[in-house]
C-alpha cells in the first residue's frame, strides 16, 4: 500500500499544479537593435461587405499583429494609423524605411459570394520587395484558421521554419465538477488560447493526455466516478470519430502514456507487478515489453522524437529525480540527470531532443528547470511566480507552456496556463476563468 500511494503522489505531481480567453501580447517600450520592427496596417476594405464581415477582417488583422508578437525578440510590431483609402495603394518604400520599418503587412478584404475573398501582403522595406502575396476565400467562422496560415507562412518565409501559428495545446480542466465529486475532462484549443473544444465526456477524472504526432489519436487515464472500482484505467481515443475505447485496464495504475515513433505503440506506467515499471506496449496487439526494471518506481515517461532517448520520473535515490535511458536498451543505459531541488516532476523533451524542461519542488513551492538533455548545463527558469509545473515545449522549441497556481486566499487558489519563451521570458496566461487548467501538451499537426 505504501508503494502504491507513492506511485500515485509520483503521478499526481507530474500533472497537478498551474482565461483571458484572448491573449494579446503587447509589445512596450523601444525596439532593440536585434529585432525587426514590423508594421501590419489596418484592414481595406471594399464591396458590400456587413458589418459582421466588417469586423471579421479587423480581427483578422489583429490576429496577424498578435501572432507576430508572440516572437519578441525577433519583432516588435508598430501600431498603424487607419487607413484613408479603400484600397491598397503602392508602397511608398522610403516613407516606411524612414520610421525603421523592416517589414510591412497589408490585408484586403472583399466580397466573394457570401464569404470573403482575403488577400494579404508582406513586403521586406529594406530591400523594397514583396516577400508574400497570397488571396484566400474564407468565411466568418474560419478567419481565424485562415488568418494563422497565411501569418505561418509569413513568418517561415522570413525565419525559414514554422512558427507556432497553427498549433494546438491539450488540457485538463475541472470546470464541469458540481458538487463534491471532482470532474476533470480533456479540452484542446488554439495555441493563443481560443477555439477551445472539449474531447472527452466521462464525468470522471482524466489524467495525463497525450495526443499523436499526426493528431489521429489520444491517449489518456481515466478514474471513473461511478461503480465501487476506482481503477486508474487507460484510454484510446480515435479523433476521427471522438469515441473511446480502453486500451489498459490492468489491475493497479495505467497513465503517463506517450507514443513512440511511427505512432503504433505508447510508453506508460504500469502497477500490474506490484511495482511501478514502464512498458512499452502495442496499441493494435496490446504486446507489453518491459523498459525499466528496478524495484524503485519509474514513471512518467517523454521519448525524443527518433525513440532513442527516454527520460522519466524515478525515486530511485529515495525521492523522485529524473533519468534517462535508450528506451530500447537495458537497466545498463540508465543515467541519473537531476539533482535539484527535493524531489522533481513531469520531465519533457524539446522537439530536437536536446533539452529537457522539468519541475521541481524548491522553496515550498514547483518551479521550472531547462537542462541538457546528457545533464549540463542547468537553467532555472522561474522564480517568485506562483507554483508552476507541467511544461510542455511548443512544435519549434522557442517557447514553454506550463500551469502555475496563484493562491488567492486560504479557501482559493487559480491554476491557468501560460506560455513563457524557453529562457524564462512569461508572456502571459492563455486561459482564464475555466476552472483550474492542468497538463498542457503543445502539438503541430
Amino acid at each position: 500500500m505504501k508503494k502504491l500511494l507513492l506511485v500515485f503522489i509520483l503521478l499526481l505531481s507530474a500533472t497537478a499544479f498551474a482565461q483571458d480567453d484572448n491573449l494579446t501580447i503587447v509589445a512596450v517600450g523601444d525596439a532593440t537593435l536585434e529585432k525587426d520592427k514590423m508594421v501590419v496596417q489596418d484592414p481595406y476594405t471594399s464591396g458590400s461587405l456587413t458589418a459582421a464581415q466588417k469586423n471579421s477582417a479587423m480581427e483578422l488583422v489583429k490576429l496577424l499583429r498578435n501572432d507576430f508578437a508572440f516572437y519578441q525578440k525577433k519583432f516588435f510590431l508598430v501600431e498603424s494609423a487607419q487607413n484613408n483609402t479603400a484600397s491598397r495603394q503602392t508602397t511608398n518604400y522610403d516613407y516606411w524605411n524612414g520610421k525603421g520599418i523592416r517589414y510591412l503587412g497589408t490585408a484586403s478584404v472583399d466580397k466573394s459570394g457570401v464569404d470573403m475573398k482575403v488577400t494579404v501582403v508582406f513586403e521586406d522595406i529594406k530591400n523594397r520587395k514583396q516577400i508574400y502575396n497570397s488571396s484566400m476565400t474564407t468565411s466568418i467562422s474560419n478567419m481565424r484558421r485562415t488568418g494563422h496560415e497565411m501569418a505561418n507562412k509569413v513568418y517561415k518565409q522570413i525565419i525559414g521554419k514554422d512558427s507556432i501559428f497553427n498549433s494546438k495545446i491539450t488540457f485538463v480542466s475541472d470546470r464541469n465538477t458540481r458538487g463534491r465529486k471532482t470532474v476533470k475532462e480533456v479540452y484542446m484549443m488554439d495555441f493563443d488560447g481560443k477555439n477551445v473544444v472539449q474531447l472527452t465526456n466521462h464525468a470522471g477524472i482524466v489524467m495525463s493526455p497525450t495526443m499523436s504526432a499526426d493528431g489521429r489519436w489520444l491517449v489518456y487515464s481515466l478514474i471513473s466516478n461511478t461503480g465501487k472500482k476506482r481503477n486508474n484505467d487507460l484510454y484510446l481515443m480515435d479523433m476521427r470519430t471522438k469515441t473511446a475505447t480502453v486500451l489498459s485496464n490492468k489491475e493497479g495504475v495505467n497513465s503517463g502514456a506517450v507514443f513512440l515513433t511511427g505512432g503504433h505503440s505508447i510508453a506508460l506506467t504500469l502497477t500490474v507487478s506490484g511495482n511501478a515499471e514502464i512498458y512499452e506496449m502495442n496499441i493494435n496487439t496490446k504486446e507489453l515489453r518491459k523498459i525499466t526494471n528496478h524495484f524503485a518506481s519509474d514513471v512518467d515517461p517523454s521519448i525524443t522524437a527518433d525513440g532513442t532517448l527516454m527520460t522519466f520520473l524515478s525515486d530511485r535515490p529515495g525521492k523522485a529525480m529524473i533519468y534517462t535511458m535508450d528506451p530500447r536498451g537495458t537497466e545498463k543505459d540508465v543515467k541519473r540527470i537531476s539533482f535539484v531541488g527535493q524531489f522533481n516532476a513531469t520531465p519533457r523533451f524539446s522537439p530536437d531532443g536536446k533539452e529537457i524542461v522539468f519541475s521541481s519542488w524548491l522553496d515550498n513551492s514547483f518551479d521550472l528547470f531547462r537542462i541538457s538533455s546528457d545533464g549540463q548545463g542547468l537553467s532555472r527558469l522561474t522564480k517568485d511566480f506562483g507554483s508552476n509545473e507541467d511544461p510542455s515545449y511548443s512544435n519549434d522549441g522557442e517557447f514553454i507552456t506550463f500551469t502555475s497556481q496563484r493562491v488567492i486566499s486560504r479557501a482559493r487558489a487559480d491554476q491557468n496556463i501560460y506560455i513563457m519563451d524557453r529562457d524564462g521570458g512569461i508572456l502571459g496566461a492563455i486561459t482564464s476563468g475555466f476552472g483550474n487548467c492542468i497538463s498542457p501538451r503543445w502539438y503541430n499537426f
